[in-house]
């Protein structure tokens, strides 16, 4: 995409608490549950022995479960929308995503982001996220 693109918007995102501020004893124990968790979205639409293709749907409230990143991945939202996350550090996070916005993560070896989304908007809040094999990580188990 050209310059001025949607994917080039910047990602609106605002720390919203940190040192584990207000989170609950469960959620603290789904981070422990789930620290190896690999399904990185709701659907695997398509896995190959280069990439694995997810799509996510959560309706306003709904939350994708913690969830582990290890490998090369791209993000690109189907629709305009507001979520919360919770991250590994201890921070939580809300993000405003605009419908076309695409970002690349890059994986180094033996790095992760481990964290959870849920929707804090009033509509639904889609996108599709393509993870990228071969990397320096091995990819995770599905199981």
């Amino acid at each position: 995409m050209g310059n001025g693109s949607r994917s080039d918007l910047p990602l609106t995102a605002t720390v919203v608490a940190e040192g584990f501020d207000r989170w609950s004893p469960p959620l603290k124990e789904e981070f422990a549950t789930n620290e190896h968790n690999g399904r990185v979205g709701l659907t695997l639409l398509k896995e190959t022995d280069a990439l694995r293709i997810w799509e996510t749907h959560l309706q306003p409230g709904e939350r994708l479960p913690v969830h582990r990143h290890v490998l090369e991945y791209h993000w690109i939202a189907l629709t305009d929308g507001r979520a919360r996350q919770h991250n590994s550090d201890g921070s939580t996070r809300e993000i405003s995503f605009v419908r076309g916005q695409a970002r690349h993560f890059d994986a180094a070896a033996d790095r992760y982001h481990l964290h959870d989304l849920k929707n804090i908007g009033d509509e639904v809040l889609s996108y599709l996220t393509i993870e990228t094999k071969g990397g320096p990580n091995e990819p995770l188990g599905l199981s």
